[in-house]
């Protein structure tokens, strides 16, 4: 699996902890930056993950800006990407199991720190439950794009 990371200078030290997390699950993760606290434009950074998912460059992608919810509006602009902020791992699984979300969004501010280790396991965990209900919505959703 190769998950593409990104974020804003707000979400830059988690970003640094979600990437070392990824790596010691022998996760192929690919860095899209930023690399530092530098201020950017966190819209860049969704842009860059999103297109590695919709190029079929990466499996999947996560993201970190100081709330999520900027990351999370930009990267779901890009067809085909299902970008889910999620503070707490039933939200991660849920949006795994039901949304096929595919871009793991993180709030600095938002998402406690102590919390982003079992949220990460509890996406790496599941996918996506394919048929019925839940294969029609998402069906409804890529519709839109």
């Amino acid at each position: 699996m190769k998950i593409a990371i990104g974020a804003d200078h707000g979400g830059y030290e988690m970003k640094e902890s979600i990437r070392k997390i990824l790596e010691q699950r022998d996760v192929e993760v690919e860095d899209l930056g930023c690399y530092n606290t530098d201020s950017v434009d966190y819209p860049d950074y969704a842009i860059d993950v999103a297109r590695k998912i919709t190029e079929r460059a990466a499996d999947d992608g996560m993201l970190v800006c100081t709330t999520g919810i900027g990351m999370t509006m930009a990267a779901n602009k890009i067809a085909g990407v299902r970008a889910a902020l999620c503070v707490s791992p039933d939200m991660a699984k849920m949006a795994r199991v039901h949304n096929n979300a595919n871009v793991l969004v993180f709030g600095a501010k938002t998402t406690p720190y102590d919390l982003v280790e079992p949220i990460i396991d509890a996406w790496l965990a599941n996918s996506f439950e394919s048929g019925g209900r839940h294969e029609r919505r998402v069906a409804k959703i890529n519709a839109l794009d």
